[in-house]
């Protein structure tokens, strides 16, 4: 029997790569999450463990805390400098956007670490005001984030319904929350989603920035995994993978809403 080559063999690699590196790693997560540490049986030790402890609730409410908080100033900051860079009158080449994307071409802990040195140098070290300085570092990392998928956005913004909005007499205010807001909603919904979790899961800007004294999420999931506490340090990766589940739900629920209720306003 002579082999026919077809175009869907091309997905094969792309299948075993999902199966090792996607499925593979979630299975083991469930495995060790659920299982006890000494005699590797099934067991609900991990849960109880987690619940049981307020320690364990507090870090990861705090967690939440700070990914809300860092989601809601990026926003803040990032949506202006978006539409300004999105606005061709003023911004009529891609330098200022690039300039924007730069710090994203640098290590990422290398960034941490220089910015741990401007903060140290004007006074605003980790020791003495850690909250602080770990949000400056959440902000600045996560920032360019925030910007691109709104400029991405703000780019094919209909300019003319905004003009329409103006000439039927809708004030600025108004006609920016029921004209801009919702054509700019999917770059929000992206870049809110590109933010707030990776803010839950990530250690080194805390680490550094506040000298160990904020501890988020993800520190607490390394701290397990490098006492070699394969299964309570899985648990905590599980919850963490399921706050990601309910946050793509949610966003993609909310820009789903919007989208419809734009349509049924035109």
């Amino acid at each position: 029997m002579k082999f026919r080559f077809q175009r869907k063999y091309l997905s094969l690699p792309y299948i075993l790569f999902f199966l090792f590196f996607v499925i593979a790693p979630v299975v083991l997560i469930v495995f060790y999450a659920f299982t006890n540490k000494t005699t590797g049986n099934f067991s609900f030790d991990n849960v109880v463990k987690f619940f049981s402890d307020s320690t364990n609730i507090n870090v990861l409410l705090i967690s939440l805390c700070y990914g809300l908080i860092n989601t809601v100033l990026c926003l803040l900051i990032g949506y202006p400098i978006a539409y300004f860079l999105a606005d061709r009158k003023i911004n009529r080449s891609a330098v200022l956007v690039t300039l924007f994307i730069m710090p994203m071409w640098i290590n990422f802990v290398i960034r941490t670490g220089a910015t741990r040195d401007l903060l140290t140098w004007i006074g605003l070290s980790g020791g003495s005001y850690p909250e602080l300085a770990t949000l400056i570092g959440l902000v600045y990392n996560y920032l360019p984030f925030t910007i691109l998928p709104l400029y991405s956005t703000m780019l094919k913004m209909d300019r003319n319904q905004i003009e329409a909005g103006m000439d039927l007499g809708a004030n600025p205010f108004k006609n920016f929350f029921k004209v801009i807001i919702p054509m700019t909603m999917p770059g929000i919904v992206s870049g809110a989603t590109m933010v707030f979790m990776p803010t839950l899961s990530s250690y080194v800007i805390s680490d550094i920035l506040s000298e160990y004294n904020v501890v988020l999420f993800g520190s607490y999931i390394d701290l397990y995994f490098n006492q070699s506490d394969w299964n309570f340090g899985s648990f905590m990766a599980l919850i963490m993978l399921v706050l990601i589940l309910i946050s793509v739900f949610v966003t993609r629920k909310f820009a789903g809403d919007e989208d419809s209720g734009r349509r049924s306003i035109w």
